[in-house]
C-alpha cells in the first residue's frame, strides 16, 4: 500500500465584510479559484447562489460553509482563507470551528493598489488579516501564513506558498493515521534506534510487528514456482543490474520480498523498518537491502536496522515531495571542508536517488546488486548478497531526523537543506558527498541533543513544508537548521520568528 499522491483538495473561505466593497469578493473569488485550478488543486467553496458572491460574512454564511466542508471532510486536505476585502473575522473562525476538519489552514490577503484607495475599491485586507488571525488564535485554530503579508494570488510568490502549503497538508494528513511495520527486532548493537511506540501512537502512527521466525516459516511454505515469488523475482531482475548476484540469492530475495509484501498488504501498512543484520545473513543467507530499496522507490519507505523513527522521517519527506526517500548515515568527514560530509549505507537506497548509468563519472558509481562488504567479513560473502552499490546523484536535498524523546514525552526532529555534490570519492556501498551550510553547528546540535546517526534524505527542497507540518501542526518540537547569514529562525516557546537581513 504505497503513499497516494492524489490531487489536493482545499476548502476555500472567501472572507467578506459589507463595510467594504463586496464586489471585490466576486472578482477575488473568481481569481483564486482559477489559480487553484491552474495549480492542479480542487476547490470546495460556496457558490454565489448560496451567499453574497459565495463569500462568508454572517452567522448563517458560516454555518452554510461549515456544513459544506463537513459534507466533504474526507476529501478536504486543508483550507484556504482568502481576503479580497477586510473580511469578517468571526465568520471565518466560526466556519473553521463548526466544520471540525482539523486540517491545516492558510490565510491570504489581497494587496491594495495605491491608485485604487477610494471608497469603491479600497480593500483593507492588510488590516483584516491581522483580525482574522487574532480570532483564529483565540479559537485555538492553527494556521499558516503566506510569505508576504499581502500577496497577489496570480503572482509566483503566492503560487509557491500554495505548493508549500499543499506539501504541509500531505505531511500532516499522511502521518496522522499512518500504519507502519517492523520486521524483526532491533539489532542488539543499535541502542541508537530505540523508539517509543506509545509516543507515535499518541500522534496517530501505529506500529505492527512481524518476527523473523514467522518470516522464515512462511518462506518455507513457498515453492520456487509460486506466483508471488516469480513476480517478485521478475521485479528484482528488472530493477537494477543483477549480474553480480547468484541465482540462489536472487530466489531467496524473491521469497523474502513476497512474504513481506503479503504481510504489509494484509495489514494496510505503508512503510516499514527491517532487522537487516545479522540474523538474516546467518540463518537465511541474504541482506534485504534491494527489497527495501524497491519499496522505498515505490513510495513505501523502508529503513534498515529496525529504525522505525527513521521510517517516519522518510515518510514525511516522501509525502512532502512525492519522491522516494533514503535512510543514510552521517558517516565521514570530507577532507578538511567543515561544510561537507560523506553519507553512506550498505545500501538500501531507492534507485531514483542514485546516479543514472548514462551520467556516471566512473563505472563503480552505476547501481548494481552485490554482496555487502562489511558483514561479509563476519558471516561470509555468499550470505550477504542483496546490497545495492552505487553513488547518490548530485542534486539539492532535504534531510530530516525524527526521534522519540522519552524523557520529555515528545516526538522531536531536526530538518534542513543542502546539496549532494560531485566531489571525488572512491569507496563501496551506497555513498555520496554532501554540503550543508554551517554543518558544524548542525553536527553539534545532533550530538548535544542525542539524535541518532541515521538521517532521512530526499532529493527535493521541502524543509519549509516539513518543518511547518511537524512543529506547528503536529506539535513535534523541530529544529530548522538554516545558514547563519541571510536568515535565522528564533524559537520563543511555540512562537517562531524568522528574521532576515
Amino acid at each position: 500500500m504505497a503513499i497516494e499522491i492524489k490531487q489536493p483538495t482545499l476548502g476555500v473561505i472567501v472572507g467578506n465584510r459589507n463595510f467594504f466593497p463586496s464586489h471585490l469578493c466576486e472578482t477575488g473569488r473568481a481569481t483564486v479559484l482559477r489559480v487553484l485550478e491552474e495549480e492542479g488543486i480542487k476547490a470546495i467553496a460556496l457558490g454565489p447562489e448560496e451567499t453574497t458572491y459565495g463569500s462568508v460574512e454572517s452567522l448563517s454564511d458560516a454555518q452554510k460553509c461549515a456544513d459544506l466542508f463537513r459534507k466533504h471532510r474526507d476529501e478536504i486536505d486543508g483550507v484556504l482563507v482568502t481576503l479580497p476585502n477586510f473580511g469578517d473575522e468571526r465568520a471565518i473562525a466560526n466556519t473553521l470551528r463548526w466544520s471540525e476538519l482539523g486540517v491545516p489552514v492558510l490565510v491570504q490577503a489581497f494587496p491594495d493598489e495605491p491608485t485604487l484607495m477610494n471608497l469603491a475599491n479600497r480593500r483593507d485586507s492588510f488590516c483584516g488579516k491581522m483580525s482574522a488571525c487574532n480570532n483564529l488564535k483565540q479559537y485555538g485554530i492553527k494556521f499558516s501564513l503566506t510569505t508576504s503579508h499581502c500577496s497577489d494570488p496570480e503572482g509566483e510568490g503566492f503560487r509557491q506558498d500554495l505548493r508549500r502549503f499543499v506539501a504541509v497538508c500531505r505531511v500532516v494528513g499522511g502521518l496522522k493515521h499512518a500504519r507502519l511495520g517492523v520486521i524483526g527486532i532491533r539489532p542488539t548493537a543499535f541502542n541508537t534506534v530505540r523508539f517509543s511506540e506509545k509516543l507515535f501512537e499518541r500522534s496517530g502512527i501505529s506500529v505492527d510487528t512481524l518476527d523473523l521466525s514467522e518470516v522464515y516459516g512462511r518462506i518455507a511454505k513457498l515453492g520456487n514456482d509460486a506466483a508471488p515469488v516469480k513476480a517478485k523475482l521478475d521485479q528484482i531482475k528488472a530493477y537494477v543490474s543483477t549480474e553480480r548476484t547468484p541465482a540462489e540469492a536472487l530466489m531467496k530475495m524473491a521469497k523474502f520480498g513476497a512474504v513481506v509484501d503479503d504481510w504489509m498488504a494484509q495489514n494496510n501498512l505503508i512503510a516499514s523498518a527491517v532487522q537487516c543484520w545479522t540474523s538474516l545473513e546467518e540463518f537465511y543467507g541474504i541482506v534485504p537491502c534491494t527489497l527495501m530499496s524497491i519499496m522505498s522507490n515505490g513510495l513505501m519507505p523502508s529503513a534498515c536496522e529496525s529504525d522505525i523513527a527513521g521510517t517516519v522521517a522518510m515518510l514525511a519527506l516522501a509525502l512532502a515531495s512525492g519522491k522516494p526517500s533514503a535512510i543514510v548515515d552521517w558517516n565521514n568527514n570530507y577532507g578538511d571542508d567543515p561544510d561537507k560530509a560523506v553519507i553512506f549505507h550498505c545500501s538500501n537506497y531507492p534507485k531514483d536517488v542514485l546516479v543514472d548509468p548514462g551520467n556516471a563519472i566512473r563505472p563503480d558509481d552505476i547501481p548494481v546488486i552485490d554482496f555487502q562488504d562489511i558483514i561479509a567479513g563476519t558471516v561470509g560473502q555468499a550470505n550477504t548478497y542483496g546490497a545495492i552499490q552505487a553513488r547518490v546523484k548530485a542534486d539539492p536535498f532535504t534531510y530530516l531526523r525524527v526521534s522519540t524523546d522519552d524523557f520529555t514525552g515528545n516526538i522531536v526532529a531536526y530538518v534542513g537543506q543542502g546539496e549532494v555534490t560531485n566531489d571525488p570519492l572512491k569507496t563501496f556501498g551506497g555513498y555520496g558527498v554532501v554540503r550543508v551550510p554551517n554543518m558544524q553547528k548542525l553536527l553539534a546540535y545532533i550530538c548535544e541533543n542525542g539524535f541518532e546517526h541515521h538521517v532521512a534524505m530526499n532529493l527535493s527542497q521541502t524543509a519549509d513544508a516539513v518543518s511547518e507540518a511537524l512543529d506547528h501542526y503536529l506539535g513535534w518540537p523541530t529544529y530548522y537548521h538554516e545558514p547563519e547569514s541571510g536568515s535565522r529562525q528564533l524559537k520563543l516557546g511555540r512562537l517562531q520568528v524568522k528574521v532576515s537581513w
